[in-house]
């Protein structure tokens, strides 16, 4: 049964609500939900009683009895935590101000505990949303995410021994074993969008939305473009600080282009995807059709896009137009300061044209830590 001394009223009504529709369901357990009325009810009339107490105690205090009102119980459960004050409205309100101005008074004036490191809590609502922006985005979605200070330094294996069948008093060799270490600096992707006043006139939580789902979308978007830019200018054997990528030669487009990068991956990439752009993805979709194959020239991968890669039909010697390859396996992005953007407000740039501008900022690092978990085809 719930305890209904630690509901507010209205969640204790909704509970009775509930129980409305219950005693209709099969099988209900009548005399539980009964006993449970009984309780809301005396909850219910306690409340009632504790009210008009209170209202008495006020009456006599205005006409000079001079009693003390003490806090009841209920008024002790309003307290809220610091969870609940970040998600209220109140504060989502407060944040959109902050986002707009840079002053974050208001919100410190609303946490009732300090907050870490002097950093300001975010709703969970803009949270949510910087949260959907990396996971709609294809391929970054795909990649692990780690969030350690500074840089990271991640071994990888350029060259070892596998392993060997050992019998008793065999000798046996010992393991030639030979690391790498990439090291992931943080760089910081910045994007700025320029509102009008309208915008800016926008309060709370549909201002947040607008502004959020912008910035964290172009972020994730260009951080999706760094991570193949590495791919593409890979080298194609491993070194103490730079992890190698195979390329594979494909000047036309055939049933086997993928197949064939495939075979060039590590045991490890288990999971592949291709990346390409949506008009190279026609061309081996229109030679399909056109050739009547009969199998998937995807292998079954799933088919990412980016429009950084050129298409097939603009591609010259030696350029990359696609790439085969295991994202959770062979990068990883490592966030400093956690996935949360930081914002600036500009007012001044762009005065003249009565827009402002907010500029978001989020450092991250990104990197390929696993050898032959992708390769690139080329033309």
């Amino acid at each position: 049964m719930f305890d209904f001394t630690q509901m507010s009223v209205e969640e204790i009504q909704t509970r009775k609500a509930e129980i409305g529709t219950l005693i209709d369901t099969e099988g209900a357990d009548l005399g539980a939900l009964e006993e449970e009325i009984r309780a809301i009810n005396a909850e219910l009339e306690a409340r009632k009683a504790e009210e008009a107490k209170k209202v008495e105690i006020r009456k006599a205090v205005a006409e000079g009895e001079g009693e003390t009102i003490e806090k009841s119980p209920q008024e002790e459960r309003t307290i809220m935590t610091n969870e609940e004050i970040r998600n209220s409205q109140e504060y989502i309100e407060a944040y959109a101000e902050y986002i707009k101005k840079g002053d974050d008074k208001e919100l410190r004036a609303l946490i009732t505990e300090n907050t870490v490191s002097g950093t300001v809590p975010v709703p969970e609502l803009v949270y949510d949303i910087v949260k959907n922006a990396w996971e709609k985005e294809g391929i970054m979605s795909r990649v692990r995410k780690s969030f350690i200070k500074g840089n990271l330094k991640v071994g990888f294996e350029i060259s070892a021994d596998g392993a060997v069948v050992h019998t008793e008093a065999q000798s046996v060799a010992e393991e030639s074993l030979v690391l790498g270490v990439v090291n992931l600096v943080p760089e910081t992707i910045k994007k700025w969008i320029s509102v009008s006043d309208e915008v800016m006139d926008m309060r709370g939580e549909e201002f947040l939305r607008y502004i959020y789902d912008e910035l964290a979308y172009r972020i994730a978007k260009k951080a999706a473009d760094e991570l193949v830019s590495k791919i593409v200018a890979a080298t194609t054997s491993s070194a103490a600080t730079v992890v190698g990528l195979p390329k594979v030669t494909q000047t036309q487009i055939a049933v086997g282009n993928v197949a064939a990068a495939i075979g060039m991956l590590s045991d490890q990439a288990s999971d592949p995807v291709v990346i390409m752009n949506k008009l190279t993805w026609s061309a081996f979709k229109a030679a399909q059709y056109a050739n009547s194959f009969s199998v998937d020239p995807f292998e079954g991968c799933q088919v990412l896009f980016n429009d950084t890669l050129p298409a097939f039909s603009v591609a010259t010697t030696g350029d990359c137009y696609a790439i085969v390859g295991d994202l959770a396996e062979g990068a990883l992005m490592n966030f400093p300061n956690g996935q949360d953007i930081k914002m600036k407000y500009d007012e001044y740039t762009k005065a003249d044209y009565d827009l402002v501008r907010i500029i978001g900022r989020l450092p991250v690092a990104i990197g390929i830590v696993g050898p032959k978990a992708f390769v690139r085809i080329v033309h």
